[in-house]
C-alpha cells in the first residue's frame, strides 16, 4: 500500500536576502543624513552657496559602505561585493549622465525665451536689435547637410561594401589606412582643404553652400565607412553561402541579403555621421560663410547655418546683447531638436526596413 505524503514546505526564497525596498530605503536615508550634515555645517551661509554636489557625493559614499556591511551580514560576502559593484556602476553612469543633463537643461532654460513664431519665420535681414529669426539658418543647415549626406553616404557605403566583400591585399589595406587617418582629422582641416581647392579654381575669397557641403562630406565619409564596414562584417557568412547555393550572383546577394540584414545598423551609422557634422562651425565659416538673408542656392552666395548663427550672435552682439544671446541659445536648442528628429526618423526607417522574423 502506497502512502502519499505531502511535500515538505520549501524554504522561503527570500531567506538570507534583503527585501527589494531595502537598498532604495538605505539610499534615501543616506542622502537625508548627508544633506542634514551639510545643512548644519552651512548654518549662517547663503542658501545659494549650499554644496549640493558635496552632499550627494557623501551620501553615495555612505550608501556604498552601509550596503556592503549590511549585505555581508544579512546575505553573504559574495552578494555584498555584487551590491557594491552595482552601486559603483550606477554611480559612474549617473556621473557620466550629469553633464548631458546639465547641458540640456541650460540650453532649454535659455533657449525657450525666443521660441516664438517670429523666430522661425523671419531672418536677420535689417535687424540690429530685438526681433529677427533663424529661418535662413535653418534652410542653410538643412540644405548643406542634405547635400553632404547625398555625397558621402553612397561613397562611404560602397567603399565599405568593397572592403568587406571584394577588397583584398594592399589596396584594401591602403584604403583602410586612409579612412582611419581621415576619421581623426580636425574639422578645420577639411574646411581649409575645400577652401584651398576652390580658391585655386575660382579665385580667393569664394564662399558658397556647396563648399560647406563638401567640407562636411569629407568629415562624414570616413564615419560612414567605418560604421558600415563593421556592420557588414557581422552578417553571417551562412546567409551569403545559402544565396550563392541558389545561384544568386554576388552583387544581387549583397543587394538582397547582406544590406537588408544590416540596414538597421547602417542607418544608425549614417545618423551618427550626420550628428557628427551638423554642429560643425569652423569648416562652414571658411567655406559657406555667413549672411543675414535667406539664400537657398547652394552654388551661389554665402549661406548661414545654425552653428555659425549661434557663434555669430555670441561674438557680435550688436546694440542689444541680451537679444543676441537669446537668439544664440534658441538656435542651439533648435539644432538639438533637429538632431533628435533625425535620430527618431532613423529609428523608424531601421524598423521599417529591418528583416522580418517570426512571421511578422
Amino acid at each position: 500500500m502506497t502512502v502519499l505524503t505531502a511535500p515538505a514546505p520549501s524554504a522561503a526564497l527570500t531567506s538570507g536576502k534583503l527585501p527589494k525596498w531595502a537598498p532604495w530605503a538605505l539610499l534615501l536615508g543616506c542622502f537625508v543624513i548627508s544633506f542634514v550634515i551639510f545643512a548644519v555645517a552651512s548654518i549662517g551661509v547663503d542658501i545659494a552657496d549650499f554644496n549640493v554636489a558635496g552632499a550627494v557625493f557623501v551620501g553615495i559614499v555612505f550608501y556604498m559602505v552601509l550596503i556592503t556591511v549590511i549585505s555581508s551580514i544579512a546575505e553573504s560576502r559574495r552578494k555584498a561585493v555584487d551590491r557594491l559593484m552595482t552601486a559603483l556602476v550606477a554611480t559612474a553612469f549617473v556621473i557620466a549622465l550629469l553633464p548631458l543633463i546639465s547641458l540640456l537643461w541650460t540650453v532649454v532654460a535659455n533657449g525657450l525665451a525666443r521660441f516664438d513664431a517670429e523666430f522661425f519665420s523671419s531672418s536677420m535681414r535689417n535687424v540690429v536689435g530685438d526681433g529677427g529669426g533663424i529661418v535662413h539658418a535653418i534652410w542653410g543647415t538643412v540644405l548643406i547637410t542634405l547635400m553632404a549626406a547625398v555625397i558621402s553616404i553612397p561613397v562611404g557605403l560602397m567603399t565599405s561594401i568593397y572592403l568587406v566583400e571584394y577588397g583584398r591585399g594592399k589596396i584594401a589595406k591602403g584604403i583602410t589606412f586612409f579612412v582611419d587617418v581621415m576619421t581623426g582629422i580636425p574639422s578645420i582641416v577639411a574646411g581649409l582643404f575645400i577652401y584651398a581647392v576652390f580658391a585655386l579654381i575660382l579665385g580667393p575669397g569664394i564662399s558658397m553652400g556647396f563648399m560647406g557641403a563638401l567640407a562636411l562630406a569629407v568629415l562624414m565619409t570616413p564615419v560612414v565607412v567605418r560604421g558600415s564596414e563593421e556592420l557588414l562584417r557581422i552578417v553571417p557568412n551562412e546567409l551569403r553561402e545559402a544565396s550563392y547555393a541558389l545561384g544568386v550572383p554576388k552583387w544581387l546577394t549583397i543587394l538582397k541579403v547582406v544590406l537588408p540584414t544590416s540596414i538597421a545598423g547602417i542607418t544608425t551609422s549614417i545618423m551618427l555621421s550626420i550628428s557628427r557634422v551638423i554642429g560643425e562651425t569652423a569648416p562652414l565659416l571658411l567655406t559657406a560663410g555667413f549672411t543675414q538673408s535667406l539664400n537657398t542656392n547652394l552654388f551661389s552666395g554665402q549661406m548661414m547655418t545654425l552653428p555659425v548663427f549661434a557663434y555669430n550672435q555670441y561674438m557680435n552682439q550688436g546694440t542689444n546683447p541680451e537679444a543676441a544671446l537669446d537668439r544664440a541659445w534658441a538656435s542651439a536648442l533648435t539644432l538639438i531638436l533637429i538632431v533628435m528628429v533625425l535620430n527618431l526618423l532613423a529609428r523608424l526607417i531601421a524598423k521599417w526596413f529591418a528583416p522580418k522574423t517570426n512571421g511578422r
